[in-house]
């Protein structure tokens, strides 16, 4: 693999909604190994900030767990940093100021569209993670019309232009997408003070120095998203790179409900850390025994392949 030009800062970023699962494993994985193969620096960072699904128990799980694989990080909620604080609800002053800046340039707009009447009125419905592309039934407001809106609830919408967005994948290579055409005008905050994701990790890369980010291929779709925000802040933007999601053996998508393929569960049952190391490995087009030293020497982002992971059951680990 091509050695990237400047020393590269990765992340770990879990989101304490539930227990880490074995794609989860593979992930963070991935992105230990492109940081410190490089000699790198790892932040890890807890996503905390959708409070209706969060388990509090599950940000020291999520550290327990990727500690048990061996990951380690040189920034996050337990060994502090410069960057800090580590948790997202801690940070909500920097997603408030930045959002002030894009109201200052007239950026975004309060929308008061429900989903259901998004639904209603969009006429070519897009996947994605948001739901149908929204229609800009409000985008005609300007920031100063929040005042006029009588303490109705509404969300911050991003202006979307109609223009691709080019990037070259570390996995994927060269992707080009129009988020008009994949969402629309996004949620980046919400009157509450909440801050949309969208938002939040932009606002955390930038002010933690991350310049890689790698995370799994349904966010594929956020990353045009994410690219105008730094474009609009006049920040520098990361490299990504999207890697296959973890499939169980029915070909369905893992999920944190799936109690059987939880790293947690692979830890109570007593199996080694190295056998899902072997396993990730060998998926990765490695030979590794599921030593990460090994995993070091051998890893190349380039190689990895694009298509999804089937994961291997907890019985076939125990065999």
């Amino acid at each position: 693999m091509t050695s990237p030009p400047y020393p590269v800062t990765g992340r770990l970023a879990p989101s304490p909604t539930g227990g880490l699962h074995l794609g989860h494993a593979r992930t963070f994985l991935i992105a230990w190994l492109s940081a410190r193969s490089t000699g790198g620096r790892v932040v890890l960072r807890v996503e905390d900030i959708d409070a209706a699904r969060l388990r509090p128990e599950a940000i020291s799980g999520a550290l327990v767990d990727l500690g048990w694989i061996g990951l380690d990080w040189d920034e996050g909620p337990d060994v502090g940093g410069s960057h800090g604080p580590y948790l997202q609800s801690l940070r909500l002053e920097s997603y408030l100021e930045m959002l002030d800046c894009l109201k200052r340039g007239e950026l975004v707009y309060p929308c008061t569209c429900t989903r259901a009447e998004i639904a209603r009125a969009a006429s070519a419905p897009h996947a994605g993670e948001e739901g149908p592309s929204y229609p800009g039934t409000c985008s005609g407001r300007s920031v100063m019309d929040a005042d006029l809106l009588g303490g109705r609830p509404f969300t911050w919408r991003f202006r979307v232009s109609d223009r691709q967005v080019d990037w070259n994948d570390l996995v994927r290579g060269l992707q080009c997408l129009n988020p008009s055409q994949h969402g629309g005008d996004f949620i980046v905050g919400r009157s509450s003070g909440e801050p949309a994701y969208q938002l939040a990790v932009v606002c955390d890369d930038h002010h933690m120095e991350v310049n890689e980010v790698i995370r799994g291929d349904d966010l594929v779709t956020s990353t045009p998203r994410q690219i105008l925000l730094y474009e609009a802040m006049g920040w520098a933007i990361p490299r990504f790179g999207h890697v296959g999601l973890a499939l169980d053996e029915q070909g369905k998508r893992l999920a944190k409900r799936d109690q059987s393929i939880k790293i947690e569960t692979l830890r109570h049952r007593g199996i080694r850390p190295s056998r899902l190391l072997g396993e990730i490995g060998r998926s990765l087009g490695m030979k590794s025994s599921g030593s990460l030293c090994e995993m070091l020497d051998d890893f190349d982002l380039e190689a990895i392949p694009e298509t999804p992971w089937v994961a291997p059951s907890v019985e076939s680990l125990t065999g």
